[in-house]
């Protein structure tokens, strides 16, 4: 699938905000902050978002939109642009500290977290500003040739750096983000909180692991569509459905085993509901097979749906 602009961009903003979450945990840790941390955040935020993503958008993003519309005095590319030249006033004054604090000087530190403070809470409001209001209006103002063009742009950029500068700069995000110990989203929430969003989506969920056995269904105390007990936990998928259809269930899977389908669909009328079911494989960040995710939902009302509804819409 070929690179899109916005997609190569906001890619930028998903790794960096990890690399933020892990050094705002380093430096709110009970101990001294790993110097090797520090060191590689702040060459990071020096030499790849100041040096090359800024650039990305400065030498080209920017410019095309501003031809097709969008004005550079006065508007959300002002501001953006302003927020630049901010982040390159912190940035001296950030790498000086996380030299003194390396160099032995721990009275340093105090002003290193509150620097640090100041740079997250800018660059965080910064790509939300982007990610929400600027990228959506180039979106809406650019057409394919103009994503061509910064796709382009933004690969002489990386190029200009040295070669493979953004496969070197994740690495070094990477780095950051192991070091910090930076977890998945998920783990931000209790074990209670996680199962009450499951059991509150508008579509019914089960996992089967790598074993092929079924270890989770959501919305076990409220309405399913298909009824299941808690019985079937530690079955073997193959048990849970009719023999006439077990064949199509271990193509699935082996096929998800091989890496060869991305999921598997389909689709029932059955009592005035439309049941659209969907499988899916579920991989580690490593890629390897952790199990299948069916998702089972009535899609009846959204079918019917016609037109259009604004959003907060009036009763």
């Amino acid at each position: 699938m070929a690179e899109n602009w916005s997609d190569l961009l906001l890619n930028d903003h998903q790794t960096t905000e990890k690399v933020f979450d892990a050094v705002e945990r380093a430096l709110a840790g009970p101990g001294a902050p790993p110097p090797g941390l520090l060191r590689d955040a702040a060459q990071y935020f020096q030499e790849y978002i100041d040096g090359c993503h800024n650039k990305k958008e400065e030498n080209h993003l920017f410019p095309l939109i501003e031809q097709r519309g969008i004005p550079r005095h006065g508007g959300p590319l002002a501001v953006m642009l302003a927020e630049h030249e901010q982040n390159r006033s912190l940035l001296p004054r950030l790498v000086d500290l996380v030299d003194e604090y390396i160099g032995g000087n721990t009275g340093a530190l105090g002003e290193l977290r509150n620097v640090f403070a100041e740079y997250f809470t800018l660059m965080k409001n910064h790509f939300w500003k982007e990610n929400d209001i600027l990228y959506p209006m180039a979106r809406r103002v650019m057409s394919g040739a103009d994503g061509d063009a910064v796709v382009a742009g933004i690969i002489a950029t990386e190029a200009s750096v040295g070669p493979d500068t953004r496969a070197k700069y994740y690495a070094l995000a990477d780095r950051i983000i192991t070091g910090g110990g930076v977890e998945d989203l998920s783990f931000g929430v209790e074990r209670d909180v996680m199962a009450a969003i499951l059991n509150t989506l508008p579509v019914e969920l089960s996992f089967v692991d790598k074993d092929d056995k079924v270890r989770y269904f959501s919305h076990e105390n409220g309405e399913k569509i298909f009824p299941r007990t808690r019985g079937v936990i530690g079955m073997t998928v193959q048990n849970c459905h009719p023999e006439k259809s077990v064949h199509l269930v271990n193509k699935i899977l082996a096929d998800f085993k091989a890496g060869t389908r991305t999921m598997a669909e389909f689709w029932i009328e059955m009592g005035g509901r439309f049941i659209h079911i969907r499988y899916y494989p579920v991989r580690s960040p490593q890629g390897d097979y952790l199990g299948a995710l069916e998702v089972v939902q009535d899609a009846a009302g959204i079918r019917a749906l016609t037109g259009e509804r604004r959003l907060l819409a009036e009763e």
